[in-house]
């Protein structure tokens, strides 16, 4: 047997569905820009979490940080450490959130891409 939802928790899930429904609306290219932070980030630093990526991102990336993170998460590139840090972002009340690492394929396309770049500039000098 299934429980009801209560009001509340019906009208949490619509403003979640609401929520989601808006960040997929923002531009792919948005979502690309957080998801090429988070291996930047990965590539120069050991371990990070969202806080550490929140203070670099524009305002609008942060809708897109979760959604990075999971499929960065799910394609075998980051990685949680284990460790886990309270949230310093004020609508959280400091929950608690992992700690990242980029895994060795997340190495791998973080040098790759490293090495594009160095090359294309080499190119255009």
């Amino acid at each position: 047997m299934t429980r009801r939802l209560t009001v509340a928790e019906r009208l949490a899930t619509a403003e979640k569905d609401v929520l989601l429904a808006t960040i997929r609306q923002q531009s792919s290219w948005d979502e690309f820009l957080v998801m090429q932070a988070v291996l930047h980030y990965g590539a120069i630093t050991p371990t990070f979490s969202c806080n550490d990526l929140r203070q670099l991102l524009p305002e609008m990336g942060h809708g897109f940080l979760g959604a990075a993170i999971n499929g960065l998460r799910a394609g075998g590139v980051i990685e949680a450490t284990g460790e886990m840090v309270p949230s310093t972002q004020k609508s959280t009340h400091g929950h608690r959130i992992h700690v990242w690492r980029l895994t060795g394929r997340g190495e791998e396309i973080a040098a790759k891409r490293q090495a594009e770049r160095l090359a294309g500039r080499k190119q255009a000098a």
